[in-house]
């Protein structure tokens, strides 16, 4: 499924390409300080654009899992990811969402428009529910899982330093 594209009104979501390393590396640089510093650029700079090229270059194409880009249709530019990713023990091994956007393009409702987009290609693979977690200082995912119809769970992990992530599913 290497030519995967889900299409909405605004957005084409598609595999990375190794010449937008550098995006997802703006990504890491743009997170939140009480992001965990393994999802952060670390004082030696890593991961670095070369780095990133490295991890697009070996990712296994997306079947039912996996991070897609987030393009803008009108102009071509990429302003984030969205697709799902292996689920834990916290989501009773459902296939989480997972989403990220530049900050200059939220507030516009694309990350809502991309998630109900890979909603659907969940479906479409026979995925029957899916999980979501994040971190409880994250309003603005909170609203989005909301409108998408994904409930709080009695499941959260307090951590003194991040905050609490909360889980949330969504059956589809």
């Amino acid at each position: 499924m290497a030519d995967l594209v889900l299409r909405s009104d605004r957005l084409l979501l598609r595999p990375w390409r190794v010449s937008e390393a550098a995006i997802q590396r703006e990504l890491w640089t743009e997170r939140d300080p009480r992001v965990p510093a393994r999802r952060r650029i670390d004082a030696e700079g890593r991961p670095t654009v070369a780095d990133f090229e490295e991890g697009i270059r070996a990712a296994a194409p997306p079947t039912s899992l996996g991070l897609l880009a987030v393009e803008l249709a009108e102009s071509g530019e990429v302003i984030g990811y969205c697709g799902l990713v292996e689920g834990g023990p916290e989501t009773d091994g459902a296939p989480e969402l997972a989403y990220e956007l530049l900050r200059r393009h939220w507030g516009h409702g694309y990350a809502t428009e991309a998630a109900e987009a890979v909603l659907s290609w969940a479906r479409s693979v026979g995925h029957d529910r899916l999980g979501a977690t994040v971190w409880d200082w994250n309003t603005a995912s909170l609203r989005v899982l909301a409108k998408l119809g994904f409930a709080e769970t009695s499941r959260s992990e307090p951590d003194p330093e991040h905050g609490t992530n909360i889980t949330t599913m969504r059956s589809l």
